[in-house]
């Protein structure tokens, strides 16, 4: 029977094979690890005490026990004990639909962030923040300074995509 990895079973080689095995299995393990990465929790810094075949973390800034001396990295669980891989910069693992991506940045992490362009049928529909709105001030009928509010929120929507332009 030929052993594979935990996550996406890929092949191993057997021992024994010219010495190969050593290399080719470690990057056959990181690449597992590494491939639709995901994370189950970031910024931890104690090891879980009964980790499942292929889990991983990012590690916290204050890493003890096994983990000691990776703080900031991916620790991944598999037969052999830890693996630890460093991250490099634009690195995204998904950490599950409450939190999203976590993206490596700048030398740390950062997660619940929407990083990028979000486009709808091929539309960008969110642009850089935008001047503020004022709020209509003044006595009970604001009726020039409401219409002027409520046409500058429509502007700011126009201008990011939200709505189509049109007008009366």
């Amino acid at each position: 029977m030929i052993e594979t990895t935990d996550r996406f079973a890929l092949p191993l080689l057997a021992a024994g094979q010219a010495q190969k095995e050593m290399h080719h299995n470690e990057a056959i393990l990181r690449l597992d690890l590494l491939t639709q990465a995901a994370a189950e929790a970031a910024g931890i810094d104690v090891p879980p005490e009964d980790p499942e075949l292929g889990q991983c973390w990012i590690i916290g800034d204050a890493p003890e026990g096994e983990w000691t001396g990776h703080a900031r990295e991916v620790a991944g669980w598999t037969e052999g004990g830890w693996r630890f891989l460093v991250p490099r910069e634009g690195m995204r693992l998904w950490l599950g639909e409450a939190t999203g991506f976590a993206l490596f940045a700048s030398g740390g992490w950062r997660s619940g962030e929407l990083h990028g362009r979000v486009l709808v049928d091929g539309d960008q529909i969110i642009g850089p923040r935008g001047a503020a709105i004022a709020e209509p001030v003044g006595g009970t009928v604001v009726d020039a300074e409401a219409r002027a509010a409520i046409s500058a929120v429509l502007v700011a929507m126009r201008v990011h995509g939200l709505i189509e332009h049109g007008g009366l």
